[in-house]
């Protein structure tokens, strides 16, 4: 046998078998490899905007967190303003009924003084009476007695 018969022969083989591979064993393969290489491509190009997303959903979240905390803020200084409304209307209400109890209370006393007042009106008036009787009973001398008389008008 010719070496380069065999030669010839193999390198037709192999360029036959070249050719068979590149018209069909290739294309699948190359299709097989674009498709794995598009998948992997979305694959990375969604991680990237998943990671995006979830920045900008930490971010979102931690806005939200402080809003809240800012609100609730908020809702505990309008309780301490208005628990302090409550109080100084608490003090007005209080300071508004003492000055009603004591307005009451002066009112009782002045109606109580009153009353003493007449009660020692009324019994000066009978002293005096009983003075006036012991003093017509011993002897009526209109000037010997005008200075007694005088000083019981005065207490009068």
């Amino acid at each position: 046998m010719n070496i380069n018969l065999t030669l010839l022969g193999q390198a037709i083989s192999f360029a036959i078998f070249v050719w068979f591979c590149v018209k069909y064993v290739w294309p699948p393969i190359l299709k097989a490899l674009e498709e794995r290489e598009t998948r992997i491509a979305d694959g990375l190009a969604a991680a990237e905007k998943g990671q995006r997303d979830l920045e900008s959903a930490g971010d979102r979240v931690e806005e939200l967190l402080q809003e809240g905390r800012d609100k609730a803020q908020e809702f505990v200084n309008q309780s301490h303003k208005r628990a302090d409304e409550i109080v100084e209307q608490a003090k007005h209400a209080a300071n508004d009924e003492g000055d009603r109890i004591l307005a009451a209370a002066r009112g009782q006393i002045d109606q109580e003084r009153n009353e003493a007042r007449e009660s020692l009106r009324n019994e000066v008036a009978t002293l005096a009476l009983a003075g006036a009787e012991q003093i017509l009973l011993r002897e009526v001398d209109v000037n010997a007695h005008r200075e007694v008389l005088d000083k019981l008008t005065a207490e009068i």
